[in-house]
């Protein structure tokens, strides 16, 4: 067997081990957003409008957001005590 080729197996390998990870993952967010949903923590709808906001954002844009949302709470935090 080549390199080439050797090189070739290791890289489908590899995307198989992605794929994997990627259905654990998928799966782990379904499992929690199933159980926040069931112990009434948010709705299917909030859910969705929150994923189609998220979606519409640049990663900067998200980004920004929380560091904005933080310091928010950050200073209310300071004003309270």
């Amino acid at each position: 067997m080549t390199i080439h080729k050797l090189n070739d197996i290791n890289i489908i390998g590899q995307i198989a081990d992605l794929k994997d990870i990627d259905y654990k993952n998928t799966l782990a967010i379904t499992a929690l957003i199933e159980i926040f949903i069931e112990k009434g923590l948010f709705t299917r709808e909030d859910f969705s409008h929150k994923a189609q906001a998220l979606e519409n954002l640049t990663l900067a844009e998200i980004i920004s957001q929380r560091r904005l949302q933080r310091l928010e709470r950050i200073s209310k935090n300071t004003l309270i005590t």
